[in-house]
């Protein structure tokens, strides 16, 4: 069964940082391209960072605004999102979602279409206190 799996939430204070990991079962992730999302609760999904499948290349939200980190670890078969300076407006449930195809291998997959994913994992809780 082909699944992504999250996990790394939690809660933290203003200011402080978690790490998110995505981490796949039952296939390789060499040849897909991860994004995050997140959705609050009565918000529509948002897109939050991208990563192309071999180059490394990424694509931020406006609203992270250069707090988040993505990384891909092809040889653990997990990717990262390196969350820093955390506000309480970060909360949300964080999905990672994978994308196949060589469109993507050069590219960050666009966090604006849903579509192009072709996997999506449950979710991982990630809560900022003021």
């Amino acid at each position: 069964q082909l699944q992504l799996v999250e996990s790394g939430g939690g809660l933290v204070q203003s200011g402080g940082s978690l790490r998110l990991y995505c981490a796949a079962s039952g296939f390789a992730l060499t040849h897909y391209a991860i994004a995050w999302f997140r959705q609050a609760p009565g918000k529509e999904r948002e897109g939050v960072s991208s990563i192309s499948a071999f180059g490394g290349s990424t694509d931020y939200a406006y609203s992270v605004g250069g707090r988040f980190t993505i990384a891909k670890d092809n040889a653990k078969n997990t990717v990262y999102l390196q969350m820093n300076s955390l506000k309480p407006e970060d909360t949300a449930v964080y999905y990672c979602a994978a994308a196949y195809g060589s469109t993507w291998y050069h590219q960050p997959p666009s966090i604006t279409e849903e579509s192009i994913y072709d996997y999506w994992g449950q979710g991982t809780q990630v809560t900022v206190s003021s």
